[in-house]
C-alpha cells in the first residue's frame, strides 16, 4: 500500500507504538492519586508535557491535554467568548478547519456576531478586511497556522500585530503545520494555539492547547481538579506518553524528514504537472506546506480517480477527512475562486515520513493512465 493521506492522519511511529506498550505493562496508576503508582504516572504526565512545551518554545505550564485538536479548537474559541461576555464578536477565515467553521456557526446561533475574513486564490488572509474588521466587541481572532486542504501558509505574526494595536486575542490552529514548517509561540506571539498528536504520528484521541500565560479563558469541561482546573477528567496517560514520544522523535528527525518530504513532494509535483495536460495545483506555490499537494483535474469527477487509485493501493484524499462523504463542493475550495465543477474535481496528495521515492515513482506511473482513460470516458468538459 502507496499511503499519501498523511494530512488525515499518520502512521504511528514504532518508538511511540513502543513507549505506549511499555506504559501499558507497567503503568496503571492514576495520576491525581498519592501513592507511589499514581505519583509514578503523574511524574511521566509532567515530563512528557515539559516536551511538548519545549517542541513549541511554551513553558510546561502553558500546556493543557485535550481530546483531539478539535477539542483544542474548540476550548480556545469558546473559553474565551466565555471569558469575555461583554464582548460578543469573533473573526475567522473562510477557510478554516470545520472544528472552528462550525464551531463559529454555533456562536452564531448563540446571538455572537461572526466575521468570516475572505481569502485570495492562493488562500492567503485580507489583512486589511481583518483589521477593518475588528471593533471594541471583538474577543478573539481565530486563524489557521497553514491549511489542512491547499497547505497555503498564514501570515500570523501579521495577524498578530494588528490585534494586539487593538487589544485583541488570537488564537490558531497549528494541527496541519506542527512537525513540518517552524512552530514557536514566542515568534508567532499567539495567545493560543491548538496541536494535535495524531498529525505527527502520535496516537489518535490526544491534542493540546498552548494558553499563553495570563490568558483569561474559562474552562470547557468541568469537574476535578485535572489539567489546571481547565480540563477536567482522568487523563488520557496512555495517549499522552504516546504523543510525547511522538514529540520527541519528530524533534530529533525535525530538519531531515522535512527535506526527505519536500524533496518527494516536489517530485511528485514535477511529475504530475509535467505528465498530466491540463492540471492545476491549488494554494500558494512557494508559500505552503511543501508536503502538501492539491491539484485540480479538470474533466473528471475526483471519486472516480480516487477509486481508481484505490484499485492499486494508493491512498489520496479529496479534501479535508474531516468532510469527506459529504456531497458539497469544498468551501476552502470555493473561497479562493474556484468553479464547483473544478473544485469537484480535485484529489489532494500529503507526503510523510513514511513514503519513499519508489512511491512516488508509482505514484507517477499509474496516474497518468488512469487520468488518460477516466477523461476519454468522461462526459465533462476538459477546458471548464
Amino acid at each position: 500500500m502507496i499511503y499519501l493521506d498523511n494530512n488525515a492522519t499518520t502512521p504511528l511511529d514504532p518508538g511511540a507504538q513502543e513507549k505506549m506498550s511499555h506504559f501499558l505493562r507497567e503503568h496503571f496508576g492514576n495520576p491525581s492519586s498519592l501513592y507511589p503508582i499514581g505519583r509514578a504516572v503523574k511524574e511521566i504526565v509532567t515530563e512528557t508535557r515539559e516536551v511538548i512545551a519545549k517542541a513549541i518554545g511554551a513553558t510546561r505550564t502553558e500546556i493543557i491535554f485535550t481530546g483531539s485538536g478539535t477539542e483544542a479548537d474548540n476550548f480556545a474559541i469558546r473559553g474565551v467568548l466565555d471569558a469575555f461576555p461583554e464582548k460578543d464578536e469573533f473573526i475567522t477565515s473562510e477557510i478554516e478547519h470545520p472544528a472552528v467553521i462550525e464551531t463559529a456557526r454555533y456562536l452564531e446561533k448563540k446571538g455572537i456576531k461572526v466575521t468570516y475574513v475572505p481569502v485570495d486564490q492562493y488562500g492567503t488572509i485580507d489583512l486589511g478586511f481583518l483589521s477593518n474588521a475588528i471593533t471594541p466587541k471583538t474577543a478573539l481572532i481565530s486563524i489557521m497556522h497553514a491549511n489542512n486542504e491547499i497547505g497555503t501558509i498564514q501570515p500570523i505574526e501579521s495577524v498578530v500585530k494588528i490585534a494586539r494595536e487593538k487589544g485583541v486575542l488570537v488564537h490558531t490552529d497549528a494541527v496541519q503545520s506542527f512537525g513540518k514548517i517552524d512552530v514557536d509561540v514566542k515568534k508567532l506571539d499567539v495567545n493560543l494555539l491548538s496541536i494535535s498528536s495524531h498529525k505527527i504520528y502520535g496516537p489518535k484521541g490526544i491534542g493540546a492547547l498552548y494558553i499563553r500565560k495570563g490568558t483569561n479563558i474559562k474552562p470547557l469541561i468541568y469537574g476535578g481538579h485535572q489539567e489546571r482546573e481547565m480540563r477536567a477528567g482522568t487523563e488520557n496517560t496512555i495517549g499522552i506518553v504516546g504523543f510525547g514520544e511522538a514529540v520527541r522523535v519528530l524533534m530529533e528527525r525535525g530538519s531531515k524528514d522535512k527535506k526527505r518530504i519536500e524533496k518527494l513532494a516536489e517530485q511528485l509535483k514535477k511529475g504530475i504537472e509535467e505528465t498530466i495536460p491540463k492540471v492545476k495545483l491549488n494554494g500558494h506555490d512557494k508559500n505552503r506546506v511543501k508536503g502538501t499537494l492539491s491539484f485540480c483535474f479538470p474533466g473528471l469527477e475526483a471519486e472516480a480517480i480516487l477509486l481508481a487509485l484505490a484499485t492499486k493501493e494508493i491512498c489520496v484524499s479529496t479534501g479535508s477527512a474531516c468532510a469527506e462523504g459529504t456531497e458539497d463542493v469544498s468551501y476552502v475550495l470555493s473561497a479562493i475562486g474556484l468553479k464547483p465543477e473544478i473544485a469537484r474535481s480535485t484529489i489532494r496528495f500529503s507526503v510523510g515520513r513514511f513514503n519513499t521515492e519508489e512511491d512516488i515513482q508509482i505514484v507517477l506511473k499509474e496516474l497518468p493512465e488512469i487520468v488518460k482513460n477516466l477523461r476519454e470516458i468522461s462526459a465533462l468538459d476538459i477546458d471548464e
